[in-house]
């Protein structure tokens, strides 16, 4: 190969590497753009102020609301401490969350109902389906409660939703 041949050789291999690092430069923006957005959207781990309404499932009508507190920890566990059942008859709710899009999650939580002798009588398993706002300071969600006996065989649906707000 002569000196001319090597020259433009070397000159196709500069192009093409500063094309290449255009289109990497240019692609790994994109991705900036979307890990910002992500950033700002500090997701759902922590502590939240929600307030529950429990819905008549064919109607839509709100039956009755009441305050709780939910805390979705790193990892996908979240801890439920409510204010709609007595403590002495319910426990906290524990169970899992995952991220399912952009400000979109997925929790379920599952709690043990006693009766007043102290007796475990079913599990209250609530799936919410959450939506954050674009600050990551509030969000809404709509809830399936299942109410399953201490078999598991579900003995009574319900629905509802909440609002919540970060507990700062």
């Amino acid at each position: 190969m002569n000196v001319r041949n090597l020259k433009s050789v070397h000159g196709v291999n500069l192009v093409s590497a500063f094309a290449l690092a255009v289109v990497l430069l240019a692609t790994s923006g994109l991705g900036a753009q979307e890990d910002r957005w992500e950033s700002q959207e500090r997701g759902l781990e922590g502590t939240w102020r929600v307030q529950v309404s429990v819905k008549d499932c064919q109607t839509g009508a709100v039956q009755r609301s009441f305050p709780a507190l939910l805390a979705f920890v790193k990892g996908g566990t979240v801890t439920q401490a409510t204010a709609g059942q007595p403590p002495p008859l319910f426990t906290n709710g524990i169970g899992v969350w995952r991220h399912t899009g952009r400000g979109t999650y997925t929790a379920v939580i599952e709690a043990f109902a006693f009766n007043p002798a102290g007796v475990w009588i079913s599990t209250h398993r609530f799936t919410r389906t959450i939506e954050l706002d674009r600050g990551a300071d509030e969000f809404t969600d709509t809830i399936k409660l299942e109410i399953l006996d201490t078999s598991g065989n579900l003995i009574a649906p319900g629905c509802g939703s909440s609002t919540a707000r970060r507990f700062e």
